[in-house]
């Protein structure tokens, strides 16, 4: 928070609650707690308990200080008082450091003094404090208390008990934050201590913030515990790219290798939080599986080779394509994973040099580029507006974008915030929500009807029934605050086009309404501004729009609108691509439709892989660049509100790997044509000047930037007719999956839940199966045979599984070229 107030100094009035610290005269804000008022005035009051982003308690009582009203002094624990004009504070009386001291007496009563071996010795608050404000002996010469050690609560944490101080941190973390409230307190008095419920882990996906925020060595991380000491490692301030949130953290390291991720309290976006994928990612970039040198393919295997000779397979790749089928015959596929120098250097190369617009940072389970590039945009602080509505048309966000459910959930709990849940079925956010509006996929634009008045509440629409579309309607009637939609696929089972009709009917009838993005992969929000997408350029114009403005800074501009990711692979099947780039992309494992994906592959004359691992699509190229990753490289990267974000290098890349900008360059100079990049800075210097968005006014060297795109309302496809022998298809994400950096972090990789068929229980009798059984799925593109559950979260007429978990190959039930998926269930046994 900003400092919006100063100390009163001579006759100068300024607003604010005037209270005495230390015989100090200070301005607090209006409702300001003491311990915070006082600290942002340089003056520090030792705690435990206290935590800015979390309702104080006044558990530890290490806080306690001098305070008189006009009542007379008294010990008040200052986490817990409101600054009241007038206060007088005594922080540093003898009174005062007496209490100090007599706190943290008790606290090592059992407290075991290992601090060279503790996790936390060396950053730990309750070391330092003992240090400044401690007795220097305690009177107590008793055994110390002792518990079996260490006790593991979850896969990634384990808890050693007579290290707690009971400061409620964790526990209060858990409830009130995570609305996970798997670890607590248990017993009584002398006995209490912090643990789970018998059976049940702390399996939350936020459990390593309890480990950054425990005072003590109490809670550690599995991955990290005796792995370094603070004064060995090495930091450096980064993004997170475990998702498009954009989660600020320090990146630390020791060796060269990357040991932790802690995260940073920006206001804007994480608030010192980091759910568990983005925390212990970090093992993925330490993989000894990590590629470290180029491959070229002899035969039927990969095998090493030189930089030189892989840059002239990839070239001599190119120019075969574009000698056969011109710039049509290239295609780019991927592009989240990069910087966002190294997508424009990629943007460049292909549409620049190659000439190709066959270009998509998306896997065919995104939205249109124009519509997330164009659509008014909103920030989280926005969508968190006390008192805002928020409408949510996106998957499930505790599964996908784990931290800024985080913060809506704040807003919800704390804020007054109106949430309108759209989710097909029941998911992480349905118990916050005013009301839920199950809508079948593929009609969720009927439903954007009625939350605009343009349908009536008389009769079920998609699905959901006229009381809660009623209540909703009603709610948006009379909200005061500002409107926003988080905007997402909600079901790769679907096309995108579906959520698009509902955004543009939601745009057109809701005046003022914003958008926040809920595309979930690290980069894509800054691959799409950087122009990986067809029909776009950097700097968020449209292809015609920038075209005379980079036909004059570029080697050349495509002729013609290019393929999306659905149309590239469709191409790519039908052998009318000559050469296929992946960049960090598997579409063997990402893309909705495995069957295309499979014969897309294995159409493509050539396919080139720029990737970190062996992925399942890169062993089917002909050559194979190794790619420096995340904390190898420096940069920027664009986060889901279209802010732009530092990324650090820490450690270098393992063997030879080079950022994917110097590939670019590299491919570009053997096709004949200097990029003139040659350093990150070079790359950053280009786009300000070049790309409207990023400019920093609308005019460069006297020449006008092209206008920005600008979604406009585009006519509403009928919804999908229903078939009343299937079911239609919800086709979700979870957390933990079998992606790539998921199944390359070892604390991580054996959390993927695995995945059931879920439908509601009416639709079980009208079935005739058993809950458990394993059933035959089947679609028009395929067949799976899987377990199902009764699931009555799950509306009528819809099945719910996860994708991209081990042994189900869901994806092979899909067919990206439909608007939705109708599936048919038999008994395994038919």
């Amino acid at each position: 928070m900003a400092d919006q107030t100063s100390d009163v100094v001579g006759e100068q009035a300024t607003e604010g609650v005037p209270v005495t610290i230390n015989g100090k005269e200070l301005l607090a804000l209006d409702g300001e707690l003491l311990i915070e008022a006082a600290e942002r005035h340089g003056i520090y009051i030792p705690r435990f308990c206290y935590h800015p982003r979390m309702t104080p308690v006044g558990m530890c009582r290490m806080c306690l200080v001098e305070v008189d009203t006009g009542r007379g002094a008294a010990l008040q624990p200052s986490c817990m008082l409101t600054c009241t004009p007038g206060m007088v504070v005594e922080t540093e009386s003898d009174v005062a450091k007496k209490a100090q001291e007599g706190v943290l007496e008790f606290l090592l009563i059992n407290h075991p003094l290992d601090c060279p071996v503790c996790d936390k010795g060396g950053e730990c608050p309750l070391q330092d404090q003992t240090m400044a404000y401690g007795p220097g002996e305690s009177r107590f010469i008793e055994e110390k208390r002792h518990y079996e050690k260490p006790l593991p609560i979850s896969d990634l944490v384990l808890l050693d008990r007579e290290r707690c101080i009971l400061c409620d941190r964790c526990t209060r973390f858990a409830d009130t934050v995570a609305g996970d409230p798997l670890i607590q307190f248990i017993n009584r008095g002398g006995n209490t201590e912090v643990n789970t419920f018998p059976g049940q882990p702390f399996a939350s996906y936020f459990s390593g913030n309890t480990v950054q925020i425990c005072p003590v060595g109490a809670l550690t991380s599995v991955d990290y515990r005796f792995r370094a000491r603070p004064w060995d490692l090495e930091e450096t301030e980064s993004t997170c790219q475990g998702c498009a949130v954009g989660c600020r953290m320090a990146v630390q390291s020791s060796r060269n290798q990357v040991l932790r991720y802690v995260g940073l309290d920006v206001d804007d976006i994480n608030w010192g939080w980091l759910c568990d994928k983005g925390r212990y990612s970090l093992q993925a970039v330490n993989h000894e599986d990590r590629l470290g040198v180029p491959l070229l393919r002899r035969g039927d295997e990969l095998v090493p080779t030189r930089w030189n000779d892989a840059y002239e397979q990839a070239a001599s790749a190119i120019r075969s394509a574009l000698e056969a089928r011109g710039p049509a015959g290239v295609a780019v596929l991927g592009g989240a994973r990069l910087s966002d120098e190294s997508a424009y250097a990629w943007a460049k190369l292909a549409k620049g040099v190659i000439g190709t617009d066959n270009v998509d940072a998306q896997l065919g389970d995104g939205l249109p580029a124009e519509l997330v590039l164009g659509l008014p945009r909103a920030t989280i602080d926005e969508a968190c507006t006390p008192g805002g509505s928020v409408i949510l048309l996106c998957p499930d966000l505790k599964e996908e974008l784990p931290v800024l459910f985080l913060r809506l959930r704040h807003a919800v709990v704390n804020d007054g915030v109106t949430v309108i849940d759209c989710h097909p079925h029941a998911n992480g956010f349905t118990a916050l929500a005013a009301v839920s509006l199950p809508a079948r996929p593929g009609e969720q634009a009927e439903v954007a009807k009625v939350l605009t008045g343009a349908l009536g509440t008389d009769r079920e629409v998609a699905g959901v029934a006229p009381d809660r579309l009623a209540r909703a309607r009603a709610l948006l009637d009379a909200a005061q605050g500002p409107i926003t939609v988080v905007l997402g696929r909600q079901s790769i089972g679907e096309s995108g086009a579906a959520i698009a009709d509902a955004a543009s009917v939601l745009l057109s009838g809701l005046p003022g309404v914003r958008f926040l993005s809920a595309l979930r992969r690290a980069n894509v929000h800054g691959a799409l501004e950087m122009g990986l997408a067809p029909g776009v350029l950097p700097g968020r114009v449209s292809l015609e729009a920038g075209r005379s403005w980079y036909a004059t800074h570029w080697p050349g501009v495509p002729e013609a609108r290019g393929l999306d990711a659905l149309g590239m692979l469709r191409a790519a099947a039908a052998g009318e691509i000559g050469a296929l780039i992946l960049l960090g992309a598997d579409p063997l494992t990402d893309f909705p439709d495995r069957k295309l994906a499979e014969d897309a592959l294995a159409g493509a004359a050539s396919v080139i892989a720029v990737d970190q691992f062996l992925t399942r699509s890169s062993r089917r190229a002909g050559v194979v660049f190794p790619a420096a990753g995340f904390a190898e490289v420096a940069g920027s990267t664009t986060n889901l509100e279209g802010r732009s974000l530092p990324l650090g290098q820490r450690v270098t890349p393992p063997g030879t790997a080079q950022p994917d900008w110097v590939i670019a360059a590299e491919i570009a100079r053997r096709l004949g044509t200097d990029l003139a990049i040659t350093s990150v800075h070079d790359a950053q210097d280009e786009i300000r000047r070049l790309a409207p968005s990023r400019a920093a006014s609308g005019v460069a060297g006297g020449v006008e930037l092209p206008l920005l795109l600008e979604h406009l309302p585009a006519p509403v496809a009928d919804p999908p007719p229903v078939d009343s022998y299937s079911l239609r298809l919800v086709a979700t994400r979870k957390l933990y999956d079998e992606g790539v950096l998921v199944q390359h972090a070892a604390s991580l990789s054996a959390l993927a839940p695995g995945t059931v068929l879920r439908v509601n229980g009416y639709d079980f009798d009208r079935l005739g199966v058993e809950e458990g059984s394993v059933v035959r799925v089947k679609s028009p593109r395929g067949s799976i045979n899987v377990e199902i559950r009764i699931d009555n979260g799950i509306p009528r007429g819809s099945a719910a599984i996860a994708v991209n978990q081990p042994g189900v190959p869901v994806a092979e039930l899909i067919d990206a070229s439909e608007r939705v998926t109708d599936v048919r269930i038999e008994r395994g046994d038919t």
